[in-house]
């Protein structure tokens, strides 16, 4: 006689009151990402960096994050993840306000590498806690998709509130803002959020640490360096170290008696799948950024506050993107046509891209909503697929290598077709144009400025029209690159094998959560 597993319990009222508080820290580690744009002008005039200082006050942030957040993840399956979302919301919170009254260039990038490591704990524990206090998998699906809004919502909502805060207050006040958030976290979080941990963890592997980093730092610095700075070797040398890095540390994970990462999470069925459908889908967001900041500041002429401004309309419709892929799913949609869908919507925004001449403000702002709807469904849903796949207690984990994937596919992204785009560039610009700009869009607006009359204003409007051919290039790949994706999502994920892993990861330590 067989018996009916017991169907899991439902999250209530303190569940979703708890995910309300988890995503203020998450809306705002997101928001760190794009909150100095327009601050560093303030910044530069105030503290004086030099031009290397000023770049580490931005880029710092962003590489610090990236390169622990597989530490972080594993440590908190080992300690609790909520032990080190506090131990994080402190240390983000005490970072913000150094940073926010720093006197000198040497203490504001300290301040932000703090606020890297506060971030990297932070984002893959707050997913790390919707797996477990979400058990029910349609609320768990619900949640996520919140969790995947919030974070897409606030690389968009950075850039606002440092435009408003900088034109209204201090630059300083960018980083303020973070305290009542992480304050509030700190009070609420031991009463609200569940303690969890692996049961079994094993010692921590510390030659692990090392190693991720130096596999993940070069290579998004190289990338990074690639696509704004254009083909050197110094960056080209950079990635090919960090990739022989990550060689060596893949063959650590499989020899440590105790990895940092277990190699028993690739073997869930879908969680492979998962990881690598959402560094394509972070792919597809931050290639469509790349070039459309600059359309609506150089070739629509606008300020960078009416332009971020703009820039936040798209960002609508995101949260309800995520719902309605969660409802989908729910209703009994297969999850393969729902993230196959997904991203062929995201390639129609591609399309819309390619088809916005040197005057389409609302076609670009249609395109952006429509790519940026397309890409939260996806990776919402393959981040509930990653979720399900894996084991309760290596949920941190699984969290912080969704996360790094992003990190890998948004530098990958401006690597990749921000050459696309300078090639057409430099080819479409008129050879006889001088040097500076034969470069970047930047150079020739500035060199346009110089000249007298009908000559400036030629080579402004030469120059926005090549640079409008480079996105429409770079979106004419983007979007046969999604639908191919599109294609590969659909056949991969067919076969639906998350319910059979899901039922098995949460049967494997109960007493993990």
């Amino acid at each position: 006689m067989t018996t009916n597993p017991t169907p899991p319990a439902r999250a209530g009222r303190r569940e979703w009151t708890a995910l309300g508080v988890l995503m203020l820290p998450l809306l705002l580690v997101s928001m760190d990402v794009s909150v100095l744009y327009f601050a560093v002008p303030a910044i530069s005039a105030d503290l004086e960096p030099s031009a290397t200082q000023q770049l580490w006050i931005f880029d710092i942030y962003g590489f610090v994050l990236a390169g622990l957040l597989m530490t972080m993840g594993s440590l908190g399956d080992r300690i609790g993840r909520r032990r080190l979302l506090l131990f994080g919301a402190a240390a983000f919170g005490a970072a913000s306000l150094v940073a926010a009254y720093a006197n000198s260039a040497e203490t504001l990038i300290a301040a932000r590498a703090v606020l890297g490591i506060g971030g990297a704990t932070l984002m893959p524990s707050t997913m790390a806690l919707v797996r477990t206090m979400f058990t029910d998998p349609a609320q768990r699906t619900k949640a996520i998709g919140v969790w995947s809004g919030v974070m897409t919502a606030g690389i968009a909502l950075g850039s606002v509130m440092s435009g408003v805060l900088v034109e209204h207050f201090w630059w300083g006040s960018v980083f303020l803002v973070n305290l009542p958030a992480m304050a509030l976290l700190l009070v609420l979080g031991p009463f609200l959020l569940p303690e969890s941990r692996n049961p079994h963890p094993g010692r921590f592997d510390r030659l692990s640490v090392p190693l991720s980093m130096a596999a993940v730092l070069p290579v998004i610095y190289g990338l990074k360096e690639l696509a704004s700075q254009g083909w050197d070797v110094r960056y080209a040398m950079s990635v090919s170290v960090g990739l022989v890095f990550a060689a060596l540390f893949v063959h650590r994970q499989r020899t440590a008696v105790s990895p940092l990462i277990s190699p028993e999470l690739f073997r869930a069925r879908g969680f492979s799948p998962a990881v690598v459908l959402n560094l394509v889908a972070a792919f597809g967001m931050m290639g469509s950024a790349y070039f459309t900041t600059q359309y609506i500041q150089s070739v629509l002429d606008m300020g960078p506050l009416e332009a971020a401004l703009w820039s936040l309309l798209p960002s609508v419709p995101i949260g309800l993107a995520a719902v309605a892929g969660a409802q989908l799913v729910q209703r009994g949609v297969p999850r393969a046509h729902v993230v196959g869908g997904g991203f062929a919507v995201t390639a129609c925004g591609y399309v819309l891209l390619a088809l916005a001449g040197t005057d389409s403000l609302w076609l670009l702002l249609a395109a952006c909503a429509v790519l940026a709807s397309g890409v939260v469904v996806v990776m919402s849903q393959v981040a509930d697929l990653a979720l399900n796949a894996a084991p309760v207690e290596k949920a941190g984990a699984a969290s912080s290598l969704l996360e790094t994937g992003t990190e890998f596919g948004g530098a990958l992204s401006m690597a990749f077709l921000g050459s696309i785009g300078t090639a057409v560039y430099r080819h479409e610009i008129p050879a006889s144009a001088p040097a500076p700009a034969r470069e970047t869009l930047g150079g020739a607006l500035a060199v346009a400025d110089r000249l007298p009359g009908r000559a400036g204003d030629a080579l402004a409007t030469a120059a926005r029209e090549a640079f409008t051919s480079g996105m429409h290039a770079a979106a004419i790949t983007s979007a046969v690159l999604l639908v191919g994706a599109a294609v590969a999502a659909t056949v991969t994920l067919r076969r639906n094998p998350e319910k059979e892993d899901a039922g098995r990861a949460d049967q494997l330590s109960p007493s993990g959560v």
